[in-house]
């Protein structure tokens, strides 16, 4: 079974508020299995645009990745980062070998 991966680009506008965000979203990423791979980080602008903030999370599968992502606990967090950062997000399916 495939994993899922969210990918995240981030331009947060509030930073000393960013915080509550992160407080919100962990319990939903732990319920799901979610695994940091990239957040934030030193990064060089190849080709298109970017944001300042880049974040990639696995998960155990595309299901689990789609179900935290629309799980009320996420979305209660969600509805905090929209208020303090602008973001570009997609919920993508690993390669299965």
């Amino acid at each position: 079974m495939a994993k899922g991966y969210w990918v995240g680009r981030v331009t947060v506008n509030q930073p000393d508020r960013y915080h509550e965000y992160v407080e919100a979203a962990t319990p939903a990423y732990k319920e799901h299995g979610a695994v940091f791979l990239v957040r934030g980080g030193e990064f060089e602008e190849m080709e298109g645009g970017s944001r300042e903030r880049n974040v990639v999370i696995e998960f155990p599968t595309y299901e689990a990745a789609l179900a935290c992502y629309n799980s009320e606990t996420y979305q209660k967090a969600k509805a905090i980062r929209n208020q303090i950062a602008d973001a570009d997000m997609i919920v993508i399916k690993g390669h299965e070998a």
